[in-house]
């Protein structure tokens, strides 16, 4: 098989089902899938949660799950509500037909009521708490249990150790909600086992990517790389994004492969940016310069677009995230990367043990630099290898290709649509604590 071109072609027809294994599906027995296909199918669906031009995780992720449902389902059917930051507006494309104001109560319940008033099927919430207001993103509630019409999630976050406040939200949002999709297995097993909700309620369907193909990196490589061995690393500037490790590896990199850099692509987190600059940035620069490996950190210093991106990920030979902190439940350039055919080196944060297990790519300890400059030597030394990882990842990701997601949520929005029981809604359990602080919660 050749390391230029590699053809793969793994789409499923059938409706996928989360299982007790990683990342693995099964197909519904055909009774049960014939009688879902003859319910009336939920075309006509309001997504909830933030969209571009708002520079975050969760708007790149709402925007490109609409853009590939409205490819696969017509655009008549879809619309958009979007969530401000705070002292913020955006200029939306027309699919955003209500916006809600992150910290004004009332905008949640208005939201509500134009959800109810419109010519929608069922609803798809983007679930991550430092979106919504509220203690742990509380507010949104008050939308929830106003909506009439079925209601499907996707959590980006599902905690291990969640705090109070934490703990009541999402049981809350569990229960309002005729399915749960979590991308990942770490994330369907904490929902199971901490927030007491029933594995029949949850689908896996993964984060989705754009269909890139498998080629030399060279083929994507600019008059400003062409010729280097580029290391690569983007998405929103944050203190625990680890980007300092992957700087002070270089040094030791550098002995052996001098013409590497260093490529750090992506805006400073807007958040971060409002409370202190661009600090981390500036703290990234200067240990760069006094290491004597400026000249092989570049900076791109912008919220990159999707297109910019492509050639971005394309052009890398090693793509690396350094996280700091285990608790990510999935990671959308992992998948992105993955999904370009990248040898991938990661610090082991549970989204990345999932999906880089069986060598589809190389994990090191957080915060070890020396383990990262072995691990990318050991790579770039080795051709063979890296080729070998490079295929290993692509042909996982297939399955995690936009508009075969777009299949996946079609098939959960039936299942949504066929079990919706509201108002008689099933309640998961609360702890006793949690209940004497769900109306606390709500009057925040």
């Amino acid at each position: 098989m050749s390391a230029r071109s590699l053809s793969v072609n793994l789409k499923p027809d059938a409706l996928m089902r989360y299982d007790t294994s990683p990342l693995v599906f099964q197909n519904i027995a055909p009774p049960a899938l014939l009688a879902m296909r003859s319910r009336p199918d939920p075309l006509r669906v309001a997504f909830i949660g933030n969209h571009l031009p708002r520079q975050c995780g969760i708007a790149t992720f709402t925007t490109d799950l609409c853009d590939a449902f409205e490819v696969a389902y017509g655009r008549a059917g879809l619309m958009v509500v979007a969530v401000n930051d705070p002292q913020s507006s955006y200029r939306y494309p027309g699919r955003v037909q209500f916006e809600i104001t992150q910290n004004d109560p009332s905008s949640y319940r208005r939201a509500a009521d134009f959800l109810n008033s419109s010519d929608v099927d069922l609803v798809c919430l983007q679930h991550e708490y430092g979106i919504f207001g509220g203690k742990a993103g509380a507010h949104i509630l008050r939308l929830l249990q106003n909506l009439k019409t079925p209601l499907v999630t996707t959590l980006h976050t599902v905690l291990r150790e969640p705090d109070l406040n934490q703990l009541i939200v999402m049981q809350e949002i569990a229960a309002l909600s005729d399915r749960l999709i979590v991308m990942s297995e770490h994330s369907a097993r904490f929902l199971r086992n901490v927030f007491a909700v029933p594995p029949d309620k949850i689908d896996l369907i993964p984060h989705g990517i754009p269909d890139m193909p498998f080629v030399d990196a060279a083929f994507h490589k600019d008059s400003s790389t062409e010729g280097k061995t580029v290391l690569l690393t983007f998405g929103l500037l944050s203190p625990n994004k680890g980007f300092e490790s992957v700087i002070r590896a270089l040094p030791r990199i550098l002995s052996r492969h001098n013409k590497v850099v260093y490529v750090i692509a992506g805006a400073t987190h807007p958040h971060v940016r409002c409370r202190e600059g661009d600090r981390y940035r500036i703290e990234l620069q200067a240990l760069a310069e006094s290491l004597g490996v400026k000249e092989h950190v570049v900076f791109v210093n912008r919220f990159v677009s999707p297109q910019e991106m492509a050639s971005l990920v394309g052009s890398a030979d090693i793509y690396i995230t350094p996280y700091r902190y285990e608790t990510q439940a999935v990671s959308g350039t992992l998948a992105y990367a993955m999904g370009a055919g990248k040898a991938i080196i990661s610090t082991p944060y549970w989204y990345a043990t999932e999906v880089l297990a069986d060598g589809r790519g190389a994990l090191v300890p957080f915060d070890d630099s020396a383990a990262i400059a072995d691990t990318a030597t050991e790579l770039l030394d080795n051709e063979s290898a890296l080729q070998a990882m490079r295929q290993r990842a692509y042909l996982y990701a297939r399955h995690m290709i936009w508009d075969q997601v777009a299949q996946s949520y079609k098939q959960t929005f039936i299942r949504a649509g066929a079990s919706h029981r509201r108002p008689a809604r099933e309640v998961f359990p609360l702890t006793i604590a949690a209940q004497n602080g769900s109306s606390r919660l709500l009057g925040a």
